[in-house]
């Protein structure tokens, strides 16, 4: 009997609200007003909506959509509990747009408690939208009038044809500046350059290498990649063929099949084999080989340096 008591008090104490069938149990009291009821076309106003119903339910508003005449702005839920019942107050701030007695949208709550869910709905308020004018606004002239037509203004300025005269300076100084960047330049003809020969460069290199100190430094690998390139580059060179790219049997090949007057062939080859076994096997060798290694070098560019070449080249580009 207290559920069909509790249903006739629902009734009694808010007309129109209903709970779905689903609901776990319907609200003890319920309350809804528009607060003002009564406001200007496009003023805010607040639909609050006041349910009292058991500790151990949750109510939460669902989203009202877009209702017809209305414009719907934020939602606050705000809830307090009581020694027997709990109090949820919803406020939906709103406007409308259309003069007259209009009635909110109904309101969609879900309700929840541990062990299941229900949905329930309040119905709509009257809420009264007034004009913004005042009363007397047609006898003292402030009604809303149709939109006036274009009428000309007749402004005495020469502003405008200042600013289209200087704007029209200003681009032809650009232009000017323009074709004066782009005039033809004068060819200037570039000095002679002295270009170094093959065993000036190549010895300035080997120079270099010493000095650096690599295998004292306990960089004896790189030592032999760096002595390598040297020989490779002014062997290539020398004899016009491509020997950084080539392998050492096929660097030996080459330089047999070439005239290279004065070039020891033994000594290099020994030079090849222990530069590769250093680079590429890791082997060790002691500072002596090293020195030996560069010293052949040397040797190698005294005794395939032609006595024509000792003089700089010049070359005009």
């Amino acid at each position: 009997m207290l559920r069909p008591l509790l249903v006739l008090l629902l009734c009694a104490t808010a007309p129109g609200a209903a709970l779905a069938a689903d609901a776990p149990l319907p609200p003890l009291q319920v309350s809804a007003r528009a607060v003002p009821d009564r406001v200007k076309v496009g003023e805010l106003f607040t639909l609050e909506v006041v349910i009292t119903h058991v500790k151990d339910q949750r109510y939460d508003l669902q989203p009202p959509g877009e209702p017809e005449n209305f414009d719907v702005g934020t939602a606050d839920r705000k809830r307090v509990d009581g020694p027997d019942s709990a109090t949820t107050t919803f406020q939906l701030q709103m406007s409308a747009f259309q003069l007259g007695k209009l009635k909110t949208p109904q309101l969609g709550f879900e309700v929840w408690t541990q062990a299941a869910k229900g949905t329930f709905s309040v119905p709509g308020v009257d809420v009264e939208i007034v004009s913004s004018l005042p009363a007397d606004a047609q006898q003292s002239g402030a009604g809303l009038l149709d939109i006036a037509p274009p009428v000309d203004v007749a402004v005495r300025t020469w502003r405008l044809l200042w600013a289209l005269a200087i704007a029209l300076l200003v681009s032809v100084a650009a232009y000017g500046v323009s074709r004066w960047l782009k005039r033809p330049r004068p060819a200037v003809a570039e000095a002679p350059q002295v270009v170094e020969s093959l065993e000036v460069r190549a010895r300035k290199a080997l120079d270099a290498l010493r000095l650096d100190d690599l295998p004292g430094k306990g960089r004896v690998r790189e030592y032999y990649f760096r002595l390598s390139e040297i020989v490779r580059g002014y062997l290539g060179e020398r004899y016009g063929f491509d020997a950084m790219e080539s392998t050492t049997p096929e660097l030996l090949e080459a330089l047999r099949r070439l005239h290279t007057p004065g070039l020891p062939m033994g000594q290099l080859q020994e030079f090849a084999n222990e530069s590769d076994y250093v680079r590429y096997a890791k082997a060790t060798v002691d500072p002596a080989a090293c020195k030996n290694a560069i010293e052949l070098a040397y040797q190698i560019i005294n005794a395939t340096t032609p006595s024509a070449t000792n003089a700089p080249k010049l070359r005009v580009s």
